[in-house]
């Protein structure tokens, strides 16, 4: 985990402190078990609870040379809770405690992720609502097609990501589950019952069927829908990136006081958040594949997928959670260009208005459409290729075999409001977050 793209909550959540000390809540809950059937006296239990303490550096100095975290753990508490110690981990495996605990710290970390998310969408909603009715050229394949606003292209994202918050708060859900059932699942050592009253102790379901692990397809959809999130901040963020080009500049994200762009060129302002964004998403594409192949473990467990879950789960949560809180700034501060907006919207000389156009010569004449379509394309290509001589209402106004449509008309084709009469109608479908 890398602390430039983590804040201090989620790094305190994934330390091996608070790892440490889960398992051992998980240990005592276990033990306040067999305490309930008469297997631990009061004063041991009592020590259990009072003298689990521990340090990370002693817990690593003994790993270091048995080369088994949750032996080294047991160890270091063993040798500050005394005699009493010989009921702890009574029946369990390595496993139970480990896998529980992460499926914990899973749902901890989520919570954080949806903090986060709640308060991107906020930002996003209010924007969306600011700047509904400022028309916008709307692009397809790079290209002028019709105006839209920005606002409704921001709804988008909106909805966009509402849909992965969903898809996140789904996630969470199930891998809130747990499994103390022993070395294959199967509560040899260990009733069921044990099982129940640790995990509902921290509001845990057990496992449906278990082997020496939860099954990895919890954690696989965790991590997709982490992606999935990833992508639609891409998405948002490019359009951002796209809007800030030179020859646009519609939009910009925010270049703060003292902000430096170059080290050679003075007058760059570059979307450097909306970049790093998009790039980080691609790093969680690559963990959401990684968890796919932890998965397929051999038979009833093997170790392939600790390791890479040591690094994607806590790395993978930090960097959402980053994504989400700087995309949140970007929107917040966003620099709107509207005088720029309009220059956009005039760059191709009407070429937006012409399906519009298109029909309403089929309307107003009696030719097919085939033949409206020729001469709206024709005027088009030549506004395309000389838009010196004529912009493409001109061109069609003169045209000869139009020039019985009215004027009024012509109007209605060439005003950007003809085609978001429906904009409030998208807005009203959508929910807003407050």
């Amino acid at each position: 985990m890398i602390d430039r793209y983590s804040t201090p909550e989620i790094r305190r959540l994934w330390s091996l402190q608070r790892k440490f000390e889960v398992w051992r809540d998980i240990e005592i809950a276990a033990c306040e078990y067999w305490h309930t059937k008469g297997n631990i006296t009061d004063a041991e239990l009592n020590d259990i609870r009072t003298k689990s303490t521990f340090t990370v550096e002693r817990i690593n100095e003994i790993e270091a040379e048995i080369h088994h975290d949750v032996i080294a753990f047991l160890t270091a508490l063993a040798e500050n809770i005394g005699p009493a110690s010989r009921h702890v981990h009574f029946g369990l495996t390595s496993s139970d405690v480990g896998d529980t605990a992460q499926m914990l710290l899973i749902v901890e970390a989520g919570e954080l992720i949806r903090k986060a998310m709640r308060g991107l969408l906020q930002s996003l909603y209010k924007i969306s609502v600011d700047h509904k009715d400022l028309v916008v050229a709307g692009r397809t394949h790079g290209v002028h097609a019709e105006p839209t606003t920005l606002g409704l292209k921001f709804l988008g994202h909106y909805a966009e990501l509402s849909r992965a918050d969903a898809r996140l708060a789904h996630a969470i859900e199930d891998c809130r589950y747990g499994k103390i059932s022993g070395a294959v699942g199967t509560y040899s050592q260990m009733p069921p019952e044990l099982e129940a009253y640790v995990l509902g102790k921290f509001g845990l379901k057990p496992e449906t069927v278990s082997t020496q692990v939860i099954p990895r397809d919890r954690h696989a959809y965790f991590l997709q829908a982490i992606a999935l999130t990833g992508q639609a901040l891409y998405r948002l963020m490019q359009e951002i990136r796209l809007l800030q080009r030179t020859e646009g500049r519609e939009v910009e994200e925010p270049f703060q006081k003292g902000q430096k762009g170059s080290s050679a060129m003075p007058h760059k302002r570059n979307p450097i958040l909306a970049e790093r964004i998009c790039g980080l998403a691609r790093v969680l594409s690559g963990y959401a594949t990684t968890a796919e192949f932890n998965i397929p473990l051999w038979h009833e467990r093997d170790i392939s997928h600790s390791g890479a879950e040591r690094v994607i789960l806590p790395d993978a949560t930090a960097l959402i959670e980053y994504m989400l809180l700087r995309s949140k700034f970007v929107i917040e501060n966003l620099q709107v260009h509207p005088k720029n907006i309009e220059r956009v919207l005039d760059a191709t000389h009407g070429l937006l208005f012409s399906s519009r156009a298109l029909l309403t010569v089929t309307a107003q004449t009696a030719m097919s459409r085939e033949d409206a379509y020729a001469i709206v394309q024709s005027a088009a290509m030549a506004t395309w290729e000389n838009p010196g001589s004529g912009n493409l209402r001109s061109r069609l106004e003169a045209h000869e075999a139009l020039k019985a449509i009215p004027k009024a008309e012509w109007d209605n084709v060439f005003d950007a409001r003809s085609f978001l009469a429906h904009v409030d109608t998208i807005f009203a479908r959508v929910a807003n977050p407050n």
